[in-house]
């Protein structure tokens, strides 16, 4: 059997990853991205010690002292061990937004899509209406309404950032529903849920898991952003929270600042390699290269 035969054969999904592993930059983006992930869940049992307890003097700069080799912030805090320690709530809260703005986005993107009509016209209305919102300021509303908290940013971050996500999955329910599966599977008088969830968003799923693996990076910047403007919860150590407190500071002592940032930097990086491997995975056009 030739090679292209073969590769006709292949499951979309065991084809998708036999391109996903040739894509380099992919591959470095899992790397990074699973070493951050092993440090921020591991770190702290190589280097014990409590980010909110000071240790030192303020601002001792980093490789001075063997206990702290990046240094301390203004308060005498090891960055080491902010840095491990934060890395786990902001990670978290980029899962859990990009979750939640998946939830929202898919469903109603997917009712709109399918339902069309009126009913399509309603939702669309609804998410342009979030859409042209100013998503950093409703978000900073609506963490203020209801008290900073990992669960009220990740909420909020989901909250403004649906749109987008809803807009794609109306148009792949647009494109898909029309196919010869889903008449038939309307043929056989399937249900309309068991069409939108089984027949039709199994068929759509692969955008749809590039948009969501670049949610992550995107709401991880933005839960760094609320934090540097003070709203992040001041009781959870983040790499967000390390770069707000150490601001005002930044000219005198660097590391405070550029490490967490640095973290922030490699992680949103290698999660947008790997939704860039993703979407070509999934690309139609790169599997018949």
């Amino acid at each position: 059997m030739s090679e292209r035969a073969l590769n006709k054969a292949e499951s979309p999904a065991l084809e998708a990853w036999r391109i996903f592993r040739r894509n380099v930059p992919a591959l470095i983006g899992v790397v990074i991205l699973t070493v951050i992930v092993l440090a921020t869940l591991y770190g702290s049992f190589i280097y014990t010690g409590d980010a909110f307890e000071i240790v030192w003097a303020p601002h001792e700069p980093p490789g001075v002292t063997p206990d702290f080799p990046l240094g301390t912030d203004y308060l005498g805090r090891s960055v080491v061990a902010g840095m491990l320690t934060g890395g786990g709530p902001t990670l978290a809260v980029g899962a859990a937004a990009a979750a939640i703005t998946m939830v929202i986005g898919v469903t109603l993107g997917a009712l709109a899509g399918f339902h069309g009509g009126w009913v399509d016209n309603l939702l669309m209305r609804i998410t342009e209406f979030f859409q042209v919102l100013p998503a950093l300021l409703f978000a900073m509303v609506l963490v203020t309404l209801f008290s900073p908290s990992l669960l009220t940013i990740a909420i909020a971050i989901g909250v403004v950032s649906w749109p987008q996500t809803a807009r794609l999955t109306r148009a792949e329910f647009l494109k898909v529903k029309e196919l010869e599966y889903v008449t038939a599977a309307r043929a056989i008088g399937a249900r309309d849920a068991r069409i939108i969830w089984k027949v039709i968003l199994p068929n759509a799923a692969p955008p749809l898991i590039v948009s969501a693996t670049l949610t992550i990076g995107v709401a991880i910047l933005f839960e760094a952003g609320l934090s540097f403007l003070g709203l992040g919860d001041p009781n959870v150590m983040s790499w967000g929270l390390m770069i707000g407190a150490n601001r005002d500071y930044i000219l005198d002592a660097w590391w405070p600042v550029t490490f967490p940032g640095l973290a922030i930097f490699l992680t949103v990086f290698a999660v947008s390699l790997i939704g860039d491997g993703l979407n070509d995975a999934f690309n139609p056009k790169m599997r018949e290269r």
